[in-house]
């Protein structure tokens, strides 16, 4: 999981939509008696962003913060998988811009509990204007709900891969009979196997940085004529 970018804007593509972190940060506050505000996050590995969602504009900057800096409770929470709190914000030393920002926006005291479920990292945070935010009982309830949530949001992150599994190999079995109509040409106009001619198509595919179904259709329409000697350079031997 990546911190090293803002919370994406509202209505932009993440593996987690705005929408699902806005309630799972709505949720957080309600079950924290003492909170004035919440944030969720939620990040892959190795993936360049980790989208975020807060319940008022004040609590954005402290977001970013910690995503331009790499330092502050959600990095410490990923990092560890341990819950990351600070219990009161004027003896915090550990994050000194969280403390500077937090304070300003009128936070005193926060607590991030992270929640991973397989490549996925989700982390809740609750903020409140006293000391001493976190109780067992806020814990608790915080704690299902964001293992909760984490589920759903792995689930749904699973659903859609397999929808762009299935849609790719929809693509692909689509595309293999004009690419087996392209080999044949290519086949007859360079006087190669078939093996061969699918190479020569996939070369001139990454050479022209074409896709390999548009550039088997060209061939097709085209019939191979007029490209034949720059496919021939590209045949083995040639």
């Amino acid at each position: 999981m990546s911190l090293s970018r803002a919370p994406a804007p509202p209505g932009q593509p993440t593996d987690v939509s705005a929408r699902a972190l806005t309630r799972l940060a709505e949720e957080a506050v309600q079950c924290a008696p003492g909170a004035c505000g919440a944030a969720a996050t939620a990040g892959v590995d190795g993936g360049q962003e980790a989208p975020a969602a807060v319940t008022h504009p004040d609590l954005a900057p402290l977001i970013s913060v910690q995503f331009e800096s790499g330092v502050g409770p959600i990095p410490a929470a990923v990092r560890s998988g341990e819950p990351a709190a600070a219990g009161d914000l004027l003896a915090e030393r550990r994050w000194p811009d969280y403390r500077a920002v937090a304070l300003q926006a009128g936070v005193r005291s926060s607590a991030t509990l992270p929640f991973r479920h397989h490549d996925l990292t989700v982390t809740v945070t609750v903020c409140g204007f006293r000391p001493g935010l976190m109780d067992a009982r806020t814990h608790t309830i915080a704690s299902l709900i964001g293992d909760f949530a984490t589920r759903a949001f792995a689930r749904d992150r699973a659903y859609e891969s397999a929808l762009a599994e299935v849609d790719q190999l929809d693509n692909a079995m689509r595309s293999r009979p004009v690419i087996d109509q392209a080999c044949g040409i290519l086949m007859h106009v360079l006087g190669c196997d078939a093996d061969t001619a699918f190479d020569v198509l996939r070369r001139q595919s990454q050479r022209t940085n074409s896709k390999l179904a548009d550039l088997a259709r060209d061939v097709v329409r085209t019939k191979g004529h007029g490209i034949e000697a720059g496919l021939a350079r590209l045949a083995p031997g040639r």
